[in-house]
């Protein structure tokens, strides 16, 4: 059997020895995400940032165009030229953010995919923060 910490949290991991890979889940105390999400074009991506900044769900939306997706879909092969999405946000924010995306995104099945950020320069983490308050 092999013991490992679980990332300074407290309690122990046993492993079996013949244990090839494993996943385990992320335990992140941030409260921050980046959340990517794919357009199909840059009309699509703008209105998307806009209505998510106005309505205080992210701080920030970059807009990469001109990205390649090669993806599997009912059963098909798919090429595509799209539009990236990288919404920096907070997890409180995550829920009304998703459910905004899916109402403006003409996908039947809109990429919205998570992760957290785990650390970042302090004085933007607090930017988001203030960013995304209610304001008075």
């Amino acid at each position: 059997m092999r013991m490992f910490a679980n990332s300074g949290k407290a309690g122990i991991i046993t492993l079996p020895d013949k244990l090839v890979s494993c996943y385990l889940p992320a335990m992140s105390d941030s409260p921050y995400l980046m959340v990517y999400s794919s357009c199909p074009d840059e009309a699509v991506a703008e209105h998307i940032a806009e209505t998510l900044v106005s309505q205080q769900q992210a701080a920030c939306v970059n807009i990469i165009p001109k990205i390649r997706s090669i993806y599997r879909w009912q059963g098909n092969i798919e090429r595509d030229s799209e539009v990236l999405l990288l919404i920096k946000t907070r997890k409180a924010q995550f829920q009304a953010l998703q459910a905004t995306i899916t109402e403006l995104h003409p996908y039947e099945l809109p990429e919205i995919v998570a992760v957290s950020i785990e650390t970042g320069l302090a004085d933007y983490l607090r930017w988001i923060d203030r960013s995304l308050e209610p304001e008075e």
